[in-house]
């Protein structure tokens, strides 16, 4: 019994790993470090590059909910981020390299998998789950195209937050705290009024951007839009959005801001922290002058700058079913973000869903069926669903999750019983010998 997996991103290190603790031997082919992408600069599996963040926590959150359906199916995932975890208010986040290094670790040691180095070029036979990525080499995607034919060339943009040194940010000009001080001080937050903010924001709309072939604003995924992308919306949008300074009481004054740029820590020591929200293809050159505008990065050490990559994803509905399987050929299956799930945690989750559903297959019991009530099923429902016209990639959300059918006063109150009843439907499956 063997299976290929072909990537060793969250989506292929989840699948891996859930084959093999079900006793199928796995052929984990991953193309790093022998050749890098773009997005990427270690040789980890598993590595977080555009955010060190994976979301709320909260069960009253979508992703607070889906986070706690994969600890109860014994994610790899999961297990390896809270090992890992640094604090951050009410979102989960992690140390960006020692969470890589321990799902590389838990990996490469797991008796059932042997990894594969270097680039795939060929699609292999017998049972495959490609989970190459959104920024799959050339040579896998030409095959993928021939393979899928006309619904295989969909993609989008996306765009990575610099870093700056902890050191380097003058705390004269910021201070630490939470938006409501909800939790504990996680945030550097540094504010600007009125006047610091509209000279930001003139230099940000007029910053020279760095060329990225067939690029144009109205493909940017809204839920990783460059800072400005959004700028260029209109001087208040950044205060709607990444800039607002709502519940953020400037202990200096007493009052919100006018503005508030917050950075959260991106490293378990506090070394290093990301720009919150400030995903960038701006000239590197231009991030420089442009983000030292904010008075409390006028020294800034910039770690990394902010980087856009073209994200490629199928044409799911037409192409896959809820098991992530291809209906033309169901021996090939697909997982992570070149599904259409968008963000870390809904890759790891059809990574999981993959390999569960795979296993099922090779091992010929029969294939689970998660229901769209719970976050896991409902992200399979959502990919794999052809009355969806115009695809495009989406985080987890109560949207797509099976209404509850009665009413219930308040919105926090109402998401609370839909999670508490995708966990009871998760039970029911767990204990039909998941």
């Amino acid at each position: 019994m063997n299976v290929t997996v072909i990537g060793a991103g969250l989506a292929g290190s989840e699948c891996a790993w859930q084959l093999a603790r079900r006793g199928i031997h796995v052929e984990l082919h991953e193309m790093k470090p022998e050749k890098m992408t773009p997005a990427h600069t270690t040789e980890y599996f598993a590595e977080l590059c555009c955010s060190n963040s994976l979301r709320g926590a909260a069960l009253e959150n979508a992703v607070g909910l889906l986070k706690e359906e994969l600890r109860r199916l014994d994610s790899l995932i999961l297990q390896c981020a809270d090992a890992t975890r640094v604090e951050a208010g009410g979102a989960l986040a992690v140390d960006r390299h020692g969470f890589a290094r321990l799902v590389t670790e838990k990996v490469r040691s797991h008796p059932n998998i042997t990894v594969i180095p270097g680039e795939v070029t060929e699609i292999p036979e017998g049972e495959v789950i490609i989970a190459s990525g959104p920024l799959t080499s050339d040579a896998l995607a030409e095959k993928l195209q021939a393979l899928l034919g006309e619904h295989s060339d969909l993609h989008f943009f996306d765009a990575a937050a610099p870093l700056v040194s902890a050191e380097s940010v003058d705390m004269d000009y910021s201070w630490m705290g939470s938006r409501y001080d909800k939790g504990t001080d996680d945030y550097v937050n540094c504010p600007m009024n009125q006047e610091e903010y509209d000279a930001f924001w003139k230099e940000l709309t007029t910053a020279q951007e760095a060329e990225v072939h067939g690029f144009e604003d109205s493909q940017v995924f809204e839920g990783c839009m460059p800072v400005e992308v959004m700028a260029r919306r209109g001087h208040d949008t950044l205060l709607y959005g990444p800039l607002k300074s709502r519940g953020l009481d400037d202990p200096r004054t007493g009052r919100w801001p006018y503005a508030v740029v917050q950075l959260r820590r991106d490293n378990a020591e506090g070394s290093v922290y990301n720009l919150v929200g400030f995903q960038t293809h701006l000239k590197f050159p231009e991030q420089r002058r442009v983000f030292s505008l904010i008075p409390a990065l006028r020294n800034a050490e910039f770690l990394r700058y902010g980087v856009m990559h073209r994200n490629t994803f199928l044409d799911s509905p037409r192409l896959l079913d809820r098991y992530y399987r291809l209906k033309s050929r169901p021996e090939i299956s697909f997982a992570g973000q070149m599904t259409g799930v968008e963000g870390y945690v809904e890759s790891a989750a059809s990574g999981l869903v993959a390999g569960v559903c795979m296993a099922c297959r090779v091992l010929e019991k029969p294939v689970p069926v998660f229901p769209q009530q719970t976050a896991i099923g409902a992200l399979a429902a959502y990919i794999s669903d052809p009355s969806v016209g115009a695809f495009q990639p989406m985080n987890v959300n109560f949207g797509i999750i099976t209404p509850l059918g009665y009413k219930v006063k308040g919105k926090r109150n109402k998401n609370e019983a839909i999670a508490a009843r995708a966990l009871q439907a998760l039970e029911q499956i767990r204990e039909a010998g998941l």
